[in-house]
């Protein structure tokens, strides 16, 4: 199994850190963000990676290189100079994916998921995501969870959301027939969950959004107990 790392976003709400630095590079108990995704990648037994590049992505290359250094092999999607949200870069990272389901995480998540215990992908299913519960940044949540099937809110009385993590296993059918270009993949989850064509997990232990520079040094605090 490959596995794609979301990499190419602003960072603008981590703005000025993100004026010089990619928010993947962002120090967490002095380890890049991305390097502890793919450290968690590789002891899971994921090596064949490739990450998608805009902004300041050349940095991103300098650290990483061709990932022999970490034990894994990377290869890079290049999205030019206007990042195409999480769908495009999906989308446009397809070719480098090979053809069976693969991983994505955003390179912004912290926690302690365990890659190779995963949601399972049914034979109908587009995607398996792992939810988690709903932190107080995002109090509304995305999805609901009945057994192992992702929902919609609202298509249940009383069923409680949950929110994305970030982190999930995909067929290239969710995407593949969208046109190139910049699109977000929330709208495309959600139309997949309604189908009854997502799976999912909830995963209970630690999850961060690091999309703050308050969530960055919560992260750092967990990161050195």
């Amino acid at each position: 199994m490959r596995a794609l790392i979301f990499a190419a976003g602003r960072g603008e709400r981590m703005r000025p850190l993100t004026l010089s630095t990619p928010k993947p590079l962002l120090p967490v108990a002095g380890k890049p963000l991305i390097v502890w995704q793919i450290e968690a990648l590789r002891r899971a037994g994921i090596v064949e990676l490739v990450v998608n590049l805009s902004w300041l992505g050349d940095r991103i290359r300098a650290l990483l290189g061709d990932g022999a250094d970490f034990g894994v092999s990377i290869r890079y999607s290049e999205e030019g100079p206007e990042p195409l949200e999480t769908g495009g870069g999906m989308h446009a990272a397809l070719p480098l994916l090979g053809e069976a389901p693969f991983v994505a995480v955003n390179a912004d998540v912290w926690g302690d998921f365990d890659f190779a215990r995963l949601p399972a992908l049914r034979r109908n299913d587009l995607a398996a995501l792992l939810l988690v519960p709903n932190p107080d940044h995002h109090p509304a949540g995305d999805f609901t969870l009945h057994g192992d099937r992702v929902g919609l809110p609202g298509a249940a009385l009383e069923m409680a959301t949950l929110t994305f993590a970030g982190v999930g296993v995909y067929r290239h059918a969710l995407v593949a027939a969208q046109q190139p270009g910049c699109f977000k993949l929330g709208p495309i989850l959600k139309a997949a969950a309604a189908a009854g064509r997502v799976a999912g997990q909830l995963h209970a232990g630690r999850w961060l959004d690091v999309g703050s520079v308050e969530r960055l040094a919560e992260a750092e605090r967990w990161a050195s107990r």
